[in-house]
Parts: structure tokens; C-alpha cells; sequence
């Protein structure tokens, strides 16, 4: 199987994946440094992925013109379902930034749904809990691409999960082509 690690850095989930299943798994992210960290971090777990610094909105630049099988995409977000553990969020992000990232993040799911395979699937998630982010971004991914669908998730009912004292915010979606 052929997996992208889309916005991998700094690449705990990469080794995850690397440590679940036998694949081909491409990590890529925009920053140079924290893709040197994913780097770092398969090196010291004894695992292997290609490794490479990009635009995920760009797929044709890391793709080599064959579909992925599955993606990750933990996009970038106003990281509002951590502020238990980083309270300095609440005074560097503005009211607008929610916005903002939720234009990258649909610019990032198109982007990267051509680059998916027949039959694959595309995990989307989010350690935000605002719904633009979140189901408001899926629900405009669904009518801008009527092949695909939402599968569901165990244990997740409508992808979001609150933060408590025993847990931080988090949103997920698995999305599939409809063949």
C-alpha cells in the first residue's frame, strides 16, 4: 500500500503508521526544520519513509505520478482543542485566524484528492474544535466533490471529540472515493 503522510512534521504519526503496517510511506511538510525532524525521529525508531520537504497543495512535486492508496492529512489549524495543554494559544490566535486556516485546509484537501487512488481513503483531521474547521469543511468538501463519501469510524459518531480533563479536542473524518 502506498500511504502520504500529508503536513507530517514533526512525524510521530509517521512512525505510528511505519510501526502498524507495511507500506510505502511518503511524509511530506513545508518546513525544512521539521521535516528534518521527521527525519530525526525515524532514525531513532529504526524506520524508514521517503521524506520530503514540499507544498502538499502541489502533490505532482512528491507524487511521482502514482496515487497514494490512503492519506493523512492533519492539516493545519487554529489548534483549539489543545489549549489545556498550550494555554498561550488564546492570546496568539485572533478571531480571524480560524478563517484562514480553513481556507488552507479546503486548499489542501482539493489538492490532494486527485492524488488519491481509486478506492482509497483520505483521513482528514483537525485538533480544532471549531466547525469551520471541522464539519462546515467537510460538508463544503462534499458538495464541491460529489464522489466522495464519509466512511464511518468506530467509537466517533460525528468525528468530533471535546476536550476534558482526560482528553484534548480533536476532529476526524475518513473520506473514500466512491468507485
Amino acid at each position: 500500500m502506498r500511504v502520504l503522510d500529508a503536513c507530517a512534521a514533526p512525524g510521530g504519526k509517521t512512525g505510528h503508521l511505519l510501526e502498524l503496517a507495511d507500506c510505502e510511506l511518503v511524509a511530506v511538510d513545508a518546513d525544512r526544520e521539521r521535516t528534518r525532524r521527521i527525519s530525526e525521529n525515524l532514525a531513532r525508531l529504526g524506520l524508514y519513509a521517503r521524506v520530503i520537504v514540499g507544498d502538499c497543495r502541489n502533490p505532482e512535486g512528491f507524487s511521482e505520478g502514482k496515487a497514494f492508496d490512503r492519506i493523512l492529512l492533519d492539516a493545519p489549524c487554529s489548534a483549539s482543542g489543545v489549549v489545556r495543554r498550550h494555554p498561550d494559544i488564546k492570546w496568539l490566535r485572533r478571531r480571524t485566524d480560524a478563517l484562514a486556516f480553513a481556507r488552507t485546509q479546503a486548499e489542501l484537501l482539493d489538492a490532494l484528492w486527485p492524488a488519491l487512488a481509486a478506492d482509497g481513503k483520505l483521513l482528514y483531521a483537525t485538533c480544532s474544535v471549531f466547525t469551520e474547521e471541522n464539519s462546515e469543511q467537510v460538508r463544503s468538501f462534499l458538495s464541491r466533490h460529489p464522489e466522495a463519501e464519509v466512511l464511518p469510524l468506530a467509537g466517533l459518531g460525528g468525528g468530533q471529540i471535546l476536550p476534558s480533563a482526560d482528553t484534548d479536542g480533536f476532529f476526524y473524518v475518513l473520506l473514500s472515493r466512491r468507485s
